[in-house]
């Protein structure tokens, strides 16, 4: 995230599988303005759920990057925009001008472990251990947190906004990462994996998810190259 000018804030995010950059306005109390890019994406309805954002104008700064969803439905938004416009939000309300989160996702370990890093701003501020099936296992607080259903209510309970906003970053990125290594093309169109993700998000919507594409081969693999991630 970064602040443009006295009024507008930018906030960017690349992955192996998407990339998009929301800007929003405001006058130092509310949001004036929003506009989202797409640089990439899985499904071909994804950029248009980048007008849903309009709904956020006219809402007060916070300093909670999860104050977005009091005001719009996460789950009628693409949710890596929306992630995105509520990050910009609180970084307006901090008038800082930047701050950058780097993720690493690793390979499980033969005994099925992950442990996924988060650094702000150059510096490592969390390391987590994980299992597919046992969630966290370590460090303590986070091992108190519900891993499925409810982390993102949890973090934003225990924490104050700085430190809960990077649990909620950590813990995004770990669902992203576990699609490394899947064969996500093999489903040609959103409707195929309507049992497991109807109504998650803007594109698996039922209304949505007949006419959403996979848009094959925009997959990238930053693992031997990170320093590529939003080069430009």
């Amino acid at each position: 995230m970064r602040a443009l000018d006295r009024t507008s804030t930018q906030a960017a995010l690349e992955d192996d599988f998407h990339r998009f950059e929301v800007v929003i306005h405001h006058d130092a109390t509310r949001v004036t303005g929003i506009a989202a890019t797409s640089g990439r994406w899985p499904w071909s309805t994804c950029p248009q759920a980048g007008a849903q954002l309009e709904q956020l104008v006219g809402m007060k700064l916070s300093p909670r990057c999860t104050a977005v969803a009091a005001v719009a439905n996460p789950r009628m938004q693409c949710t890596h925009q929306f992630d995105l416009a509520g990050l910009a939000i609180a970084h307006a309300m901090r008038r800082t001008e930047q701050r950058q989160y780097d993720i690493e996702v690793p390979p499980a370990s033969e005994s099925g472990e992950r442990v996924p890093r988060l650094w702000r701003d150059g510096k490592l501020l969390l390391e987590w251990t994980i299992g597919y099936a046992t969630g966290l296992t370590a460090p303590l607080p986070y091992t108190d947190a519900p891993w499925r259903g409810g982390f993102i209510k949890w973090a934003d309970a225990t924490f104050e906004p700085d430190s809960a906003e990077a649990a909620i970053v950590l813990r995004r990125a770990c669902d992203i990462g576990m699609g490394r290594g899947m064969n996500l093309e093999r489903y040609r169109r959103a409707d195929e994996l309507a049992d497991l993700m109807t109504g998650v998000c803007y594109t698996m919507q039922p209304t949505v998810m007949p006419v959403a594409i996979r848009e094959i081969g925009s997959i990238r693999d930053f693992a031997d190259h990170p320093d590529a991630l939003l080069r430009d």
